[in-house]
């Protein structure tokens, strides 16, 4: 079992910035890769970004390319997404996942097998 705590959601401003962070806790030496999700109401839970454990690889969603910067640290198993020039599109639950294996589709919330609970990012005009 992999557990996963998101932390450092709150309300900001458009043009600002938040930095979020996954503590991921357990049989993390397991998993392939980690991945950030967004969701808002009435929507299905869209992919934001992912990185790769071992290679340090990152992808993101056209979205957020150029704005948001994905990163690890392997020693204390904690996975950042540092989110600049923040808009109020960009408002959501945003969740943090792991994958255990490495030839899932990584843009896709249903290959994900392990969730953090969510932290709000609240962006106002």
């Amino acid at each position: 079992q992999v557990q996963l705590v998101e932390s450092g959601g709150g309300l900001v401003q458009a043009g600002g910035s938040l930095r979020l962070s996954c503590a991921a806790s357990g049989r993390t030496f397991s998993t392939n890769h980690m991945g950030w999700f967004r969701q808002t109401p009435g929507k299905e839970r869209e992919f934001v970004a992912a990185i790769r454990w071992k290679s340090g690889s990152t992808y993101y969603a056209d979205s957020v390319k150029g704005r948001f910067t994905i990163s690890s640290d392997n020693a204390k198993n904690t996975v950042y997404l540092q989110m600049n020039s923040l808009k109020p599109e960009d408002t959501a639950v945003y969740y943090c996942a792991a994958a255990l294996f490495a030839g899932v589709r990584i843009t896709n919330s249903r290959d994900m097998d392990y969730w953090g609970k969510g932290t709000l990012v609240t962006v106002s005009s």
